[in-house]
C-alpha cells in the first residue's frame, strides 16, 4: 500500500534490508548504546548535588544559606545555557566524536574538582565550569543522531538517549545517598564519579565516528537504512554568526525556545528542590526522602521511550507539521495540571505521585522536542539544538534561583509551597501553547 503521506513508517523491517545478499550491520545501535551511557553519567553528575546539599557533613564543610545553595545549583544551568551554541556549533566543526570525548572528559573533571571544594566560591567555580563543559553534550548527540538514523527513527533514537538521561539522573539521588553511607564521605562519592566518567569518555571514542560511512564496520545494507545523504561535516567560521542570524529569525524555533524554557521552569524542582522540600518542608528522612525523589524520577524515564514511539507515529499520522507537534501538547498540558493539583492534596505521598505525573509527562514530551531541532537544522543541527536548548536552560537556572524565594515568600504569607506549585504548573501551560505553533517543515537555512 501506498500513502501520500512521506513520513509514513516503512513497511519493510529496518534489519531485513540487506546489501548484495548480506544483512546490514547494525553499529548504529552502538552508537545509541556508548549515548545511553554519556547521557546517564551526563545526569548523574549533574543531579547529585541536589542530594549532596542536604548531607550534614556537607553543610558543615560550607555553612552556606539556601540562598547561596541556590546560586551554585543555578550556576551550572547559567553556564550551561550559555555555551549551548558554541559548544554545538564547534561539534559541527571539529566533528561529534572528537568534541564530545572533549565535553565528557572536562565535565567529569569539575565532579572531581567539586568533591575537594572547601570554600563556597570554589564549588560556585567549579560548578560554573562544569556548566560549560556539559553544554555540548546533548547538541551533539542531536547531531550523531541526524547523521545515524533516518527521519522516521529520530524519535526514537533521541528517546533512547533522553532515557539514558533520565535514568542517570533517576539513580543519582538513591545512589548519592547509599555511596556517601558506603564510603563515609559526599567528597569520595564525586571523585568516584569523575573516574567512571573517564572510561565513558574512552568508549565514546572508541565506538562513535562522525558519519557513518567513517566506520569500518558498517556496510552498504545499514548506510541504505540509514538513508541519510553525506553532508559537510565542517561548517565555516563565517557560519558560526550565520547561524545565530538564522537562530534569531526563525519563528518556529523561538516558539520551540520559548516551550523549552516554560517546561525547564517547571522540571527543574524535581532535581534541585525536591529534596531539599521533602526534607525541610515534610521532615522526611534523608533515605526515605531520596527513595521518594527517585521514584518520581524513574516514573519518568518510560517516558522518554513512549514519547520517542508516540512522536514518530504520530508524524506517520498526522505528518511532519502537526505529528511534532501534538505529543509535547498534550503532555505539558497534563504535567501543569498535575502541578496545580498539589495545592489541595495533604498526604504527602499523593503531592509525590503528582510530581511522578509531571515527571513522566515532561519525558513523553522530550523526543519529539529533539527530534523538531533535527528536522529543521540540517547541517548545522548541533548548533541549532544548542539554540533552543540554551534557552530551555535560562529556564532551568531561573527555575533553580526563583524556587528558593518563592518558599520564602510562601512561609512570610502563610502559603507555604502553594507559590512554587502555581509558578512550575504556569510554565508548563505557557510552555504547552509555545509548542503548538511550532513548525518542523521550515528549516533554518544558514547562510554564509
Amino acid at each position: 500500500m501506498t500513502s501520500s503521506n512521506p513520513y509514513r513508517w516503512s513497511a519493510v523491517d529496518d534489519d531485513s534490508v540487506s546489501a548484495a545478499g548480506e544483512p546490514s550491520t547494525r553499529i548504529r545501535y552502538r552508537v545509541i548504546a556508548v549515548s545511553i551511557a554519556m547521557a546517564f553519567i551526563l545526569y548523574l553528575d549533574r543531579v547529585c548535588l541536589g542530594e549532596i546539599i542536604k548531607n550534614e557533613s556537607f553543610r558543615a564543610d560550607f555553612g552556606a544559606s539556601k540562598e547561596q545553595l541556590g546560586e551554585v545549583l543555578g550556576a551550572f544551568f547559567f553556564t550551561y545555557a550559555l555555551f549551548q551554541v558554541p559548544a554545538g556549533w564547534a561539534s559541527d566543526r571539529f566533528g561529534a566524536r572528537r568534541m564530545l570525548t572533549i565535553y565528557i572528559i572536562l565535565w567529569s573533571l569539575m565532579t572531581g574538582i567539586t568533591g575537594w571544594a572547601s570554600t563556597i566560591s570554589t564549588l560556585l567555580l567549579a560548578r560554573l565550569a562544569f556548566g560549560v563543559a556539559q553544554a555540548g553534550a546533548y547538541p551533539t548527540s542531536s547531531g550523531v543522531v541526524r547523521r545515524w538514523f533516518p527521519l522516521q527513527r529520530r524519535g526514537i533514537a533521541s528517546g533512547w538517549i533522553s532515557f539514558g538521561g533520565r535514568l542517570g539522573g533517576t539513580l543519582a539521588p538513591f545512589l548519592t545517598t547509599v555511596l556517601i553511607i558506603g564510603l563515609g564521605s559526599w567528597r569520595s562519592v564525586l571523585v568516584s564519579y569523575f573516574l567512571v566518567g573517564l572510561v565513558v569518555a574512552l568508549l565514546y571514542a572508541w565506538v562513535v565516528r562522525d558519519d557513518p560511512e567513517q566506520h569500518p564496520g558498517v556496510n552498504d545494507g545499514e548506510l541504505r537504512l540509514i538513508a541519510n545523504p553525506p553532508e559537510p561535516l565542517r561548517p565555516t567560521w563565517r557560519q558560526f554568526f550565520g547561524t545565530l542570524q538564522a537562530c534569531s529569525l526563525n519563528r518556529s524555533l523561538w516558539l520551540n525556545s520559548a516551550s523549552q524554557f516554560g517546561t525547564n521552569v517547571g522540571w527543574t524542582f524535581l532535581i534541585t528542590w525536591l529534596p531539599s522540600y521533602l526534607a525541610d518542608s515534610q521532615s522526611v528522612a534523608a533515605v526515605k526522602g531520596a527513595t521518594m525523589v527517585t521514584l518520581v524520577l524513574a516514573v519518568g524515564m518510560p517516558g522518554q521511550l513512549i514519547g520517542g514511539f508516540l512522536g514518530d507515529a504520530a508524524v506517520s499520522k498526522l505528518g511532519l507539521r502537526w505529528g511534532r507537534v501534538f505529543v509535547p501538547a498534550v503532555a505539558l498540558t497534563t504535567a501543569g495540571c498535575a502541578y496545580l493539583a498539589c495545592l489541595s492534596l495533604q498526604s504527602i505521598w499523593l503531592i509525590v505521585a503528582c510530581c511522578a505525573v509531571v515527571s513522566i509527562m515532561t519525558d513523553i514530551s522530550n523526543p519529539s522536542t529533539w527530534a523538531f531541532m533535527q528536522d529543521v537544522g540540517g547541517t548545522n543541527t548541533a548548533a541549532v539544538f544548542g539554540w533552543a536548548n540554551m534557552w530551555g536552560n535560562f529556564g532551568a537556572a531561573f527555575s533553580a534561583w526563583l524556587v528558593p524565594q518563592l518558599m520564602t515568600w510562601g512561609e512570610a504569607s502563610g502559603q507555604g509551597t502553594d507559590l512554587v506549585f502555581i509558578f512550575c504548573g504556569g510554565a508548563f501551560f505557557v510552555a504547552a501553547a509555545m509548542t503548538l505553533g511550532m513548525d518542523a517543515t521550515r528549516k533554518v537555512h544558514v547562510g554564509g
